[in-house]
């Protein structure tokens, strides 16, 4: 499988706590992880993607598989405005 590295700036800053930034970075990556090893086990939603939550942050991955590759779509907050990003998709 091809992987991309988180490349846009974190939602969450290192300036409010030492190391938080890099602490949700690996909350991303361990979620990214998790679903390139059971992709197929969250429910789909009704826009048709799946989404993990993290378990530390209030954000969640949203993805979706096509053609047997995982196209991550969002890195998203749970709460504020949760699903902002929908509108972007090529599938929206």
């Amino acid at each position: 499988m091809r992987r991309q590295n988180l490349q846009t700036p974190s939602p969450i800053s290192n300036g409010i706590e030492s190391g938080l930034g890099v602490r949700f970075r690996q909350e991303v990556q361990a979620a990214t992880v998790w679903i390139e090893n059971h992709p197929e086990l969250p429910n789909v939603r009704p826009n048709g993607y799946r989404r993990v939550n993290l378990k530390v942050f209030p954000y969640y991955v949203a993805y979706m598989i096509h053609s047997e590759i995982i196209w991550i779509l969002a890195i998203a907050h749970s709460a504020r405005r949760p699903e902002y990003w929908i509108e972007r998709t090529p599938s929206a």
